[in-house]
């Protein structure tokens, strides 16, 4: 490996699911610009969409994430190509 390409500021930081409030603390050199509070310490906190708790791929279940109405635009357009 190369010598001093790797950053040296690893640090605990929570990582928040906000589709399911699901948290997990894990060592990342990632810039946050929130804290939380966690056991009485405090940490970083990121957050993020999707995470392996509600991603599909993981649970099995199926989750329609749509933020601007790109789904309804498609089927719209090409969803009752079949039906005539």
């Amino acid at each position: 490996m190369k010598k001093e390409i790797h950053p040296e500021n690893y640090r605990p930081v929570v990582f928040k699911d906000m589709s399911n409030d699901d948290v997990f603390i894990t060592r990342s050199t990632i810039n946050a610009k929130d804290t939380i509070e966690l056991d009485g310490v405090t940490y970083p906190l990121v957050k993020v969409e999707i995470s392996s708790t509600s991603h599909p791929f993981y649970t099995g279940k199926a989750k329609l994430v749509d933020t601007a109405g790109r789904v309804d635009k498609f089927m719209n357009r090409y969803g009752n190509r079949n039906k005539k």
